[in-house]
C-alpha cells in the first residue's frame, strides 16, 4: 500500500468527527464505533487497554458529565501501510474544574475503504516539578 496524500484532511476531519462524538453524552457510547473489537489499544494516562469493549469500560467509567476543548493544533503524517497517525494538542475543561492541557495520539488503521482507531494514547499534560 501506498502513502495516502490526503492525510492531512483525514486526519482534522477524523479528530473533529471523534471529538464531536465523545464530547457529546447522548454519543459518547458511539465511540464504540471508532475501535476494532480485538486490535485497538488504548493508552489512557497509562493505563494499557485492548479491543473495543475495554476501552469503553475505561471511557464509560470517567465521571464526568459536561466537557469541553479547545483544539491548539492537529499534526498528521502519512503511514507506509496507508494509515494516518494523528498528533493533537488541546485545553480541555470537564464539568467545573480548571482547564487542562492534553495530548492524545492517534494511528488510523485503512480497513476497506474506512479506518479504525489501531492505536490511541491520552495524555493530560500535568507536571509535579
Amino acid at each position: 500500500m501506498a502513502l495516502n496524500p490526503q492525510y492531512e484532511d483525514i486526519g482534522k476531519g477524523f479528530v473533529q468527527q471523534y471529538y464531536a462524538t465523545f464530547d457529546d453524552p447522548n454519543l459518547r457510547a458511539n465511540v464504540a464505533n471508532f475501535y476494532s473489537a480485538t486490535e485497538s489499544f488504548m493508552s489512557f494516562e497509562g493505563v494499557q487497554l485492548q479491543g473495543a469493549p475495554k476501552i469503553m469500560e475505561k471511557l464509560s467509567s470517567l465521571s464526568f458529565q459536561k466537557i469541553s476543548r479547545v483544539i491548539t493544533a492537529v499534526d498528521s503524517q502519512p503511514m507506509f501501510d496507508g494509515g494516518v497517525l494523528i498528533n493533537v494538542l488541546g485545553r480541555l475543561k470537564t464539568d467545573d474544574d480548571q482547564p487542562h492541557a492534553y495530548i492524545q495520539t492517534f494511528v488510523l488503521k485503512p480497513v476497506g475503504g474506512s479506518f479504525f482507531v489501531q492505536h490511541d494514547i491520552f495524555r493530560l499534560s500535568l507536571h509535579d516539578v
